[in-house]
Parts: structure tokens; sequence; C-alpha cells
């Protein structure tokens, strides 16, 4: 590859920033509960990501896992949010808002993008575009909202799979937008994704596992839902992998 490839990490704290700006990262996507597939993080994580990193701080606004249709209370607590995000630093706002039809909503969506362009900042629309009916409308949709960006696996549970679909989708927005292939992506694969759908960027999380032993007098209670995750143990970016990312994305 010749030409530069902009590396985002996708981050479920600071100290996830802290390693993937280290690791070589261009930019990263700040969230809370990853393995909900990312939540809005709390404004204390938005102030310190941007006291702690040089690079742009994307900040994720979704108010709950499962869907993308928000009620009345969850789509004002995403307006509060995103304020408080831009107040608090955030380069960027990543979100998405469906009809319960499963199409975009256009007047929500646009509430959010006005309050991110008087900021002058960017706005991006997350993977709830991965579960649109027809994604080319639904890029025309976004393009004349002043989306500056669209993340997506090409509609698939991952971005190798969804590769025919993201060379399309980067052919058809031209300049008008901006197509940030995301899930799946590893070092191993990031050139060849790369190669085949003529991306200029990526995002990616790379995580290792971590241990915290201030729950060893009591390992058998745990504070989480039915699947029981440990308490001793947490994921946190993997500094090596970024680097080796970087590297590919580089080659």
């Amino acid at each position: 590859m010749s030409r530069d490839i902009l590396l985002e990490i996708c981050c479920g704290s600071v100290d996830d920033a802290i390693e993937a700006g280290q690791g070589g990262a261009d930019r990263v996507e700040l969230n809370s509960s990853m393995f909900l597939g990312g939540l809005t993080p709390s404004m204390g994580s938005v102030i310190e990501a941007k006291k702690q990193i040089a690079i742009p701080v994307m900040v994720m606004i979704r108010p709950r896992s499962g869907g993308f249709c928000y009620t009345d209370a969850e789509y004002q607590v995403m307006l509060h949010d995103t304020r408080l995000a831009l107040e608090s630093g955030a380069d960027g706002i990543v979100f998405g808002i469906l009809c319960a039809d499963g199409i975009v909503d256009i007047d929500r969506c646009r509430s959010v993008v006005d309050l991110v362009k008087a900021s002058g900042k960017e706005v991006v629309f997350h993977r709830a575009f991965d579960v649109l009916p027809d994604p080319f409308e639904a890029m025309e949709q976004l393009v004349e909202l002043g989306i500056d960006r669209i993340l997506t696996s090409g509609q698939e549970r991952s971005v190798p799979e969804g590769i025919p679909l993201l060379k399309k989708l980067i052919e058809t927005a031209a300049d008008r937008i901006q197509i940030l292939p995301g899930g799946g992506i590893k070092p191993h694969n990031a050139a060849w994704i790369i190669e085949q759908t003529g991306a200029t960027m990526v995002h990616m999380a790379a995580f290792k596992s971590m241990s915290d032993s201030s729950c060893r007098h009591h390992p058998s209670i745990t504070f989480g839902g039915c699947l029981y995750p440990p308490e001793n143990r947490y994921d946190l970016i993997d500094q090596d992998a970024v680097r080796k990312m970087r590297n590919e994305c580089n080659r």
C-alpha cells in the first residue's frame, strides 16, 4: 500500500485510549461497556482522555444496548450527553438513531447533527447502519444530513464478510462522505481488506486480558448479569497489537 491509512482504535476506557495512542493510533473512539457493543462513556472519561492523549477523541453517544430506536427520554439523554461531550472536549460524536421500522430517523438524527456542527466538530453514524434495509438509500440520507463518516462492517458480522458491499459503498460515496470499515479487522488481514475495499481508514479493537486482585478474598461473588464474567479480570487495549496494525497500514 502506498497511501497513508488512518487507524482508529475502539476504546472502552481512558487507559485504553492511552495504550492506543502509544501504539500509534491516529484517532480513538471512546466508549463504555464494550461487552454491550459500546455505550456512552462518562464525561469524566472524556475530559481525562483529552488530557492524556494528543490524538482526536470521538465519543460514542448510545444510551443503551438492544437496538437503536429510542424512547423520548432516551433521546433527550442523547442530546444532553452530546452537549456535555462537546463541552468536555470531544473532537466528534458517534451515534445512530433508527425508527421502529428500522430506517434512519431523519428528524432526530438532524437534531444531533445540528448540535455537533454548531461546535465545528465531526459527526459519525455508527454500525446502526449495518441493520438498515437499503444501505445506498441510507447513505444518501446521511450525506444530506451532513454526516461526515459512516462506521460499517458492510452489513455483515465482520468486515472480511462485508468486503463486496464496502467496496461499492466507498466507490459510490466518492468524496461526499467517508466510509470507515470496522468489525473483525486484525493485523493479519488489514492490508488485504484495505486493498480489496479501497479504504483510506480502518477501525479496530485489540484487547488483552488484565488481572485485578482486589476481589481475591471472595472470588465467587460477581456483580454482572447471568454470564458472570470473572471479577478479577478486565480488558485493556493491547498496545503491541495496535503497533502491529499501524505497521500493516503503513506497509
